[in-house]
């Protein structure tokens, strides 16, 4: 227990060695937190409901979905664009107030994904044990616990992102005591009618439940449901369901084909709203060189 309660506060462990898969004993202890969070999804029942709770609801999920598949997934992971290093920074930090660990902690287990997809190296795989395990259990053993540089040189050499990962938890802590305070102001009370533990069972605590479940059926719901329009060696699919809650992340097959592309809704009815965010952004210049879908990617679909 003593080992397991200083994980909460000592930095997670960086290596450049390899994961130990004789360590996938659930840490049940360790996760409190994480269970915590979705206890406290249940005070939106306890606390007083008015309208813009869903608009605070619906601007915190947005913006930390954002980040995950924007920054975590298709910058910091697959490199599919530029950016400079403050918003970089800025989109690190803000997939860090997700609860889903550091960029670079989650860059090195997804390129890992990608390598040994839906083998038995595979901890996301749900084809590699069952559909819980790939869902939500593999993140909480000792298995998964450290930073695998090895996997990451490119982002190793930039010392905040090193910080931010290590100590990912500042960014949750600013938001869950942002939206208390924010809460508590009475002038906000007024406009709004919502009070502070309102705003963290609103701002924080739910929407941080549906991202990670959303999130999470990426690895989990799209390796065993909908369509595989490639052939890819795993079990990879395309899920419409799974790509409306993760703005775009659901077009998996598409994504397992041709990683490199920013854009992973490949066909114009297949709807990838962090693309056009992201198109969007490039105009003003902050971010550049979106990897674009080659031409033989789109014809080898047809084929």
């Amino acid at each position: 227990m003593i080992s397991s309660l200083s994980k909460w506060v000592c930095p997670p462990p960086e290596t450049q060695g390899e994961p130990d898969s004789t360590q996938d004993k659930v840490e049940w202890f360790r996760c409190v937190p994480y269970i915590l969070i979705h206890l406290g999804a249940l005070f939106v029942f306890f606390t007083p409901f008015a309208w813009p709770c869903l608009f605070v609801l619906l601007l915190s999920y947005s913006a930390r979905m954002f980040a995950i598949t924007a920054f975590y997934h298709r910058y910091f992971s697959h490199r599919t664009f530029n950016t400079g290093r403050i918003v970089q920074f800025l989109g690190a930090f803000v997939g860090c107030a997700s609860g889903q660990r550091g960029p670079l902690w989650w860059a090195a287990h997804h390129r890992r994904h990608h390598r040994h997809s839906d083998t038995d190296k595979d901890s996301h795989s749900p084809h590699h044990k069952n559909f819980l395990w790939s869902h939500t259990l593999w993140f909480m053993t000792d298995y998964a616990l450290p930073t695998f540089l090895k996997e990451i040189p490119d982002w190793a050499k930039f010392k905040e992102l090193r910080f931010i990962n290590r100590y990912d938890w500042i960014a949750v802590l600013m938001l869950a005591l942002g939206c208390y305070f924010l809460g508590e102001w009475s002038l906000f009370q007024t406009w709004t009618g919502i009070n502070g533990l309102g705003m963290l069972a609103w701002g924080f605590f739910l929407p941080t439940v549906l991202l990670y479940h959303a999130t999470f059926s990426v690895n989990s719901l799209t390796h065993m449901f909908g369509k595989k329009k490639y052939e890819t060696g795993d079990e990879s699919r395309n899920n419409w369901f799974v790509s409306i809650i993760t703005f775009g992340e659901g077009w998996h097959n598409n994504h397992h084909f041709f990683p490199g592309s920013a854009r992973q809704g490949f066909l114009p009815w297949e709807i990838d709203p962090t693309y056009y965010v992201l198109r969007t952004l490039a105009l003003f210049g902050l971010v550049r060189n979106l990897r674009p879908v080659p031409a033989w990617v789109k014809d080898k679909a047809k084929q």
